[in-house]
């Protein structure tokens, strides 16, 4: 569901019959006489539907964890904030970049468009920017020949689909600035091979085997994956983000219903 095509056209609607009033119908018409019911709906909704989209749209929008991709970092439930201007200002709905402020850091939890279906939005990590060789070896990840650190942390247990118990092992892992906890299942390959697509553009720019694989990010684009590396759809599967598709970055925790002790963390 496009949110923000739905505010626009209420937006429009509500702005109309409010403007059509004034200009046409209501011109006549007596101070103290009572508003049509549609009219006075118009003209209170449309203050409000307007600072919700231009909030929406231009500085913050609120998302819902719907996947265990980004475990530990981000759990299922999770509601979250992203920032919508720090890698420029866009148009809403058609998400053409008009101003140029920022652009994505290596290891920021972003939110885009999926290149296969742009009605879906995603969320993963940033591990390469436009240039970047990535390679994903024995579940260490290596940016432009250099080991990304990691030290053990400990495991972290969740139910997987088909109400699997997973056992995981967590690692702090540094990209850039950021430190975060990533997670994986030893006995889990590195990539399913099999399950890579064959036709995301710029495909002839990685290279798989049953050891993991190396890509170079073409210009404009971003490698994406899961903090939960053995359990998310991302990058290695489909290809490279396109800066077009591009939402904001997440940055905080809002809401969790059922663990409020969540609330209020910022994403590292």
């Amino acid at each position: 569901m496009n949110f923000a095509l739905i505010l626009f056209i209420a937006l429009l609607i509500s702005g109309g019959i409010w403007l059509f009033d004034a200009l046409v119908t209501g011109k006549d018409r007596a101070k103290d006489a009572k508003l049509p019911l549609l009219v006075d709906y118009a003209r209170s909704f449309f203050p409000v539907i307007l600072v919700v989209f231009l909030l929406r749209s231009f500085l913050v929008e609120p998302f819902k964890i719907p996947s265990g991709s980004m475990l530990p970092t981000l759990e299922i439930g999770d509601f979250i904030l992203v920032n919508k201007y720090e890698y420029g200002i866009r148009l809403p709905i058609i998400n053409q970049k008009v101003i140029e402020i920022g652009q994505p850091k290596r290891g920021d939890v972003m939110v885009f468009r999926y290149p296969k279906d742009p009605a879906l939005d995603y969320i993963k990590r940033v591990v390469g920017l436009p240039g970047d060789v990535v390679e994903y070896r024995d579940k260490q990840l290596i940016i432009n020949g250099q080991a990304a650190p990691l030290e053990r942390v400990g495991e972290y247990q969740y139910v997987g689909s088909g109400l699997n118990y997973i056992n995981g092992q967590t690692y702090r892992e540094r990209l850039g600035d950021h430190t975060h906890i990533a997670m994986i299942q030893p006995d889990a390959p590195p990539v399913v091979v099999h399950q890579v697509e064959g036709d995301f553009p710029y495909r002839d720019n990685c290279t798989y085997n049953e050891r993991g694989f190396i890509c170079r990010v073409p210009e404009g684009h971003y490698f994406m994956l899961g903090d939960n590396r053995d359990a998310s759809n991302d990058s290695r599967y489909w290809g490279f983000v396109p800066d077009r598709n591009i939402v904001g970055r997440a940055f905080m925790i809002w809401w969790n219903f059922g663990e409020f002790g969540r609330i209020g963390r910022f994403i590292e």
